[in-house]
């Protein structure tokens, strides 16, 4: 895909952070949008800002979690776009908790939105995305699907989840020789508001020795390295140049060399570092 240009995307998780800034760079490149999100106040905002674009606009309020929800939005863009070229599986959740004590319902809250909504929604618009011609999947991984860290346990296994399903895809769709492609997106410490919003699960003052308030404000403070809109304009490049997968900002990168020449032996050296943070 060389141009967004007279294209058709939906983005999930479209109210605020990487997803806003995506539907911001697209619209100023000539591409229609579908924006969902469960923020409705939110994803007007969104809306208002890209309709100054002059491109046409739909929003609709979306639990990814939902498959019946999630066919009938993309089956909804299609009708009232008259197909569709992207899906960017964008939106996710955080949840910081020991694995030891998670309970099943938080596992089951981000496994629902971070695995299951990248599934439903590459399997609701692939028909679209084929019909199209020229269409492309983008699912949001993580720096947290390439190593493991403590205290997100949880949010680790969807997104190496995400990596794994994305992956295979991108295979498969090679195979198929369909006309759409996939790339698996690796953020690092991206500045939106995921981290403030993530859920605390027992057990997580104990595991980290501190108050889960400080440890979210030092994860805060170190994650954030990129602003929202620089990482949608790496995603963007990344897609026209077809990427396989791409590493965004600075932590996320070094991290990934770091477990390439290490390999499993990365894991004694995050744990000194957590230790050596925390105090």
């Amino acid at each position: 895909m060389k141009s967004f240009a007279n294209k058709v995307a939906a983005i999930t998780g479209a109210s605020s952070g990487m997803g806003r800034e995506l539907a911001v760079e697209l619209a100023s490149r000539g591409c229609a949008l579908s924006l969902s999100d469960v923020n409705v106040k939110g994803l007007e905002e969104t809306a208002a800002l890209v309709r100054d674009k002059g491109v046409k606009v739909t929003t609709a309020k979306l639990d990814v979690s939902n498959r019946d929800a999630f066919y009938a939005w993309a089956e909804q863009t299609a009708q009232d776009h008259g197909g569709a070229n992207l899906i960017f599986n964008n939106a996710g959740v955080a949840l910081n908790a020991p694995l030891e004590t998670i309970s099943q319902k938080d596992f089951e809250w981000i496994v629902g939105i971070n695995f299951w909504g990248v599934v439903y929604g590459s399997q609701a618009f692939l028909p679209y995305l084929k019909a199209s011609g020229d269409g492309h999947i983008i699912n949001t991984s993580s720096l947290f699907g390439l190593i493991g860290t403590p205290g997100t346990g949880a949010y680790s296994a969807t997104k190496f989840a995400v990596r794994g399903y994305t992956e295979s895809l991108r295979i498969e769709l090679d195979l198929m020789n369909c006309g759409v492609s996939a790339t698996c997106v690796h953020p690092g410490g991206i500045r939106t508001a995921i981290n403030n919003n993530a859920r605390i699960g027992e057990g997580i003052e104990k595991l980290m020795g501190v108050s889960a308030e400080t440890a979210r404000d030092r994860f805060d403070k170190m994650l954030n390295t990129t602003s929202a809109n620089k990482a949608a304009r790496i995603i963007l490049r990344a897609v026209e140049k077809n990427a396989r997968r791409v590493v965004v900002g600075p932590d996320a990168k070094g991290m990934d060399i770091v477990v390439r020449v290490l390999g499993s032996a990365y894991q004694p050296l995050v744990s000194s570092n957590m230790k050596r943070m925390l105090r």
